[in-house]
């Protein structure tokens, strides 16, 4: 949105110029974004603390939880209207790579917000059944594959990037594309659902997955980067890098308040959002492999539900004391800020490794 005026106001003064370049645009967009969540956090948690929205923990979770009940939650909602704001200001509204992983978040949200609502009001862990939440981010997800489908201006925004081996690029068959950006869009919301049980623990691995994948899309849109890495340009692309900034920004303003003990839960109105961004972002920028490499920790924590669920099933057995993989380790003793912290550190490592897919091809 700003963007319009700087170009109306460099008319009249030159310096103004400076603010169409999409780095500092992002580094503008990252600050605001942080801003509005330090200014804003204290408020909304004392506002979700008098209507009485605080947590509902599962009596089936680990003992060390039940003291978290009644801590307000639903704060994923601060992340959203961070991450809209700062987007809206700072990027170029007549992107249309912005307006889809933008709308795709939102929606998420919304189905977050219903999820939430629905646990508080009911007094309840449940929420949304499984059967109506997977089906409303099936049809977002499909949507926005259709789009990008209908609106590809170029074969590299449908091709399946290979990390690691220079010359395999495929091209996909366009009912697989969507099927394949269902799936990501769709898994990586869930998963990081799945790994919002700690304190801190969603937030600082999305955030860090979230910036490289702003790294690839400012290489992705850059035709001289692009062509100098060896892979797909994009023309547009890079501009969701003021997205990926802002989201950076938005989640290191709400690790202050979540941050072990937590003031404050995203709830799945921020998880399922947060998931379906990093899933758009890396369909967007034709690095769902890569994502599968840096959200390892989200992987690991889908893995273990799934791996206990199908052994307790056939086997009356559980592999793990208890799913997700984090209350695995919770119960053998290690210290909630352990658990976190190790996983963060995971996280950064996963991320070098899928950067580094760009140089070792």
């Amino acid at each position: 949105m700003l963007i319009w005026l700087t170009e109306y106001l460099q008319s009249f003064y030159s310096a103004f110029h400076v603010f169409q370049y999409l780095t500092l645009r992002a580094i503008l967009g990252a600050l605001t974004a942080l801003l509005i969540s330090l200014i804003v956090g204290p408020l909304m948690i004392r506002s979700l603390r008098m209507n009485q929205m605080g947590q509902q923990v599962r009596d089936d979770g680990p003992e060390a939880h039940l003291k978290k009940a009644g801590t307000p939650t639903m704060g994923g909602a601060l992340i959203l209207v961070a991450i809209a704001v700062a987007t809206l200001l700072w990027s170029d509204l007549s992107n249309r790579f912005v307006w889809i992983v933008l709308i795709v978040t939102l929606l998420f949200g919304v189905i977050g917000w219903i999820d939430d609502y629905l646990k508080i009001s009911l007094r309840n862990s449940k929420g949304l059944s499984a059967k109506q939440k997977y089906f409303w981010q099936s049809v977002v997800s499909l949507g926005a594959a259709l789009v990008l489908v209908m609106t590809a201006q170029s074969s590299a925004e449908t091709q399946l990037i290979v990390p690691f081996l220079k010359d395999v690029i495929i091209d996909l068959p366009l009912w697989v594309f969507v099927l394949l950006s269902y799936f990501v869009i769709v898994g990586t919301s869930n998963a990081v659902n799945l790994t919002d049980g700690l304190d801190g623990l969603a937030i600082m691995p999305t955030v860090l997955v979230g910036g490289a994948l702003g790294i690839f899309a400012y290489l992705t849109g850059n035709w001289k980067f692009a062509t100098y890495l060896s892979i797909p340009y994009i023309a547009g692309v890079g501009e969701v890098v003021v997205f990926c900034s802002a989201m950076l920004g938005a989640g290191l303003g709400f690790l202050w308040f979540n941050t072990y003990p937590a003031q404050v839960f995203m709830g799945d109105v921020g998880a399922l959002a947060l998931g379906a961004a990093l899933g758009i972002l890396a369909v967007v920028v034709r690095q769902e492999l890569v994502l599968f490499i840096m959200g390892g920790v989200f992987v690991m924590e889908t893995l273990s539900v799934i791996l206990q669920v199908a052994s307790f099933k056939l086997t009356g057995r559980r592999i793990f004391r208890m799913a997700p993989l984090h209350h695995h380790f919770e119960l053998k003793g290690w210290p909630e800020p352990r658990v976190i912290v190790r996983f963060w550190i995971i996280t950064f490592v996963l991320v070098l490794i899928g950067l580094a897919s760009l140089k070792i091809r």
